[in-house]
């Protein structure tokens, strides 16, 4: 009698299956966020790297952005206590201060605090594997913030796709215990050629560029930063003199913060912290 054709070898079946479980990718270890308060997210591993300690400015010292930083503060605040809390944009001028004021509402919610917030990275280039991520982040009990620096995106990526259905919108949506904050120089996250382009070229232009723009929408809270005017930078300066003990009068220090500034070409935050270390390091080197 034939061998009936749809009848395979049970050994040859086996053979099969253990082959496809070889090609088969690991299960991704369950992560726990226990022994630090902050991570980086590395994607083509699907890990959190731990940092023992976030570089970071005493909020005390962020002058010049008291405005923006009380806001953040606040909303930080009701979401480590469980309360309703929005995703934040921080954008604008480069160099004022906004990923430094992140990092330093974070410690300065931590400090002191029994449930602890935990703070995790996640780079530009790795915002497609967000739904992987927050599947690990949606096991934790703990509070996270989903931190993304200098977030922006051209004409032809596609990844913010993944982004938007995280913000709102997805089946899934974002889990209750994270925010997500970016900062970027874009208020809309998108180079402001393209969508002139896209409107000047559309049917419809208002349709044109809706689906790309509308991601900034979904960031509930927008908080601006803008370029400072010299007082402004000033009290940035003497901030910094203040705290780590530099005694030249207000005078000279005024001086050569103009100089080191013209130098550089604009004022900022950054500026103003970098001339704050050199200041430091020539006093100490002059013993």
């Amino acid at each position: 009698m034939p061998q009936d054709p749809l009848k395979l070898d049970p050994a040859l079946l086996a053979r099969i299956a253990e082959a496809l479980e070889r090609l088969a990718p690991a299960p991704a270890a369950a992560i726990a966020l226990g022994g630090a308060d902050a991570f980086v997210w590395h994607a083509e591993t699907g890990q959190l790297t731990p940092v023992p300690e976030t570089a970071h400015v005493d909020i005390a010292l962020l002058a010049g952005i008291e405005r923006q930083r009380d806001q953040l503060l606040a909303n930080t605040r009701r979401f480590a206590q469980g309360l309703p809390a929005n995703n934040v944009l921080l954008w604008g001028a480069r160099g004022m201060g906004k990923s430094s004021l992140i990092k330093a509402v974070h410690a300065a919610i931590n400090r002191g605090a029994e449930q602890r917030l935990v703070l995790v990275e996640i780079h530009r280039e790795d915002i497609h594997s967000l739904p992987m991520l927050l599947r690990h982040l949606r096991a934790s009990p703990r509070r996270t913030i989903l931190f993304c620096d200098d977030l922006s995106f051209d004409a032809a990526d596609t990844s913010y796709k993944s982004l938007k259905a995280v913000l709102e919108g997805g089946i899934e949506g974002r889990p209750a215990n994270v925010l997500f904050y970016a900062t970027s120089n874009r208020r809309h996250l998108l180079p402001r050629e393209f969508i002139d382009n896209e409107r000047s070229s559309a049917i419809n232009p208002g349709d044109a560029v809706d689906e790309k723009v509308s991601l900034s929408d979904r960031f509930g809270l927008w908080l601006g930063f803008h370029a400072c005017d010299q007082d402004t930078f000033f009290r940035m300066i003497e901030g910094y003199a203040d705290h780590f003990g530099l005694t030249l009068s207000r005078e000279d220090l005024h001086a050569r913060a103009i100089e080191w500034s013209v130098t550089r070409g604009h004022r900022s935050g950054r500026v103003a912290w970098q001339f704050i270390q050199d200041l430091i390091g020539e006093t100490k080197a002059q013993g």
